[in-house]
């Protein structure tokens, strides 16, 4: 069972909070989302108005062998009313875009030692810099100085609950250290759970709720209830999640297992 509800990082996990769950081997997942601007955590994007009510962005995921899942993802960019930096014919119009690179790495796999034991993924989104914020080469010194509006580095624990002629419940937990713009060093730690159904039969009913992965979480003082819904035999996906009550995203991906 694998989830990917994290729309503004196309990696695997729930809303916003990440899991220790791994795709199959050799998984390649296309997508993109529209997303409440609230939900970004960098004032960038949440203060200004020329991303109200939405901004998009769109990713490919990878996961190279099972225990290694690397995500290459561009957020679009408006150019800044008033801005020195963009021209003022770019103002209020898509004219670039974040790129930000992630990576999660599984270090302990579910019930290796005990059947009692989580998966336990470590994990980092957005963890290098441009060396100037128009471009560059890749740096890794000064995080959060220039473009990196999601960094953040996190340790995710996950353990799977079947119940029979139902489904399976994953229950999650992390650590997390923003190390973003204006979030420097900041530590949460979150908790979140999904449900995806596995009914036997035949019937209409029973394979459109099979199709259904429901999830929810506790991130950062907030409450995130969404979903993913598999339209056509896991391969084309539609995603949507409420971020504290109140903020619609939603969202599209391909995935395909090339194993």
């Amino acid at each position: 069972m694998q989830v990917l509800g994290q729309q503004p990082y196309g990696t695997t996990g729930l809303i916003s909070a990440p899991t220790a769950e791994m795709q199959k081997d050799k998984t390649i997942m296309i997508g993109g989302s529209m997303i409440d601007h609230n939900i970004y955590r960098s004032s960038y994007w949440s203060n200004s108005r020329e991303y109200d009510p939405f901004t998009y962005n769109y990713y490919l995921n990878i996961t190279i062998f099972p225990w290694l899942e690397v995500a290459y993802t561009c957020t679009l960019v408006k150019g800044v009313h008033g801005s020195s930096y963009w021209p003022q014919q770019t103002w209020g119009k898509f004219t670039n875009q974040d790129r930000s690179f992630h990576g999660r790495l599984r270090l302990w796999k579910e019930g290796w030692w005990k059947q009692w034991t989580p998966q336990i993924v470590l994990g980092a989104n957005d963890p290098g810099s441009y060396e100037s914020s128009g471009g560059g080469n890749i740096t890794f010194d000064n995080v959060g100085e220039n473009t990196d509006h999601l960094t953040r580095f996190y340790l995710a624990a996950t353990k799977h609950f079947t119940f029979q002629q139902w489904g399976t419940l994953g229950v999650h937990a992390s650590v997390i250290q923003f190390d973003g713009l204006d979030f420097d060093n900041d530590h949460v730690f979150t908790l979140g759970a999904n449900f995806r159904f596995n009914r036997q039969g035949d019937s209409f009913c029973t394979k459109a709720l099979n199709g259904l992965n429901l999830m929810g979480e506790y991130y950062d003082g907030v409450v995130n209830v969404g979903g993913n819904y598999a339209v056509w035999k896991d391969r084309i996906n539609l995603t949507a999640s409420l971020y504290d009550g109140r903020y619609w995203s939603v969202g599209l991906y391909f995935r395909v297992c090339l194993k």
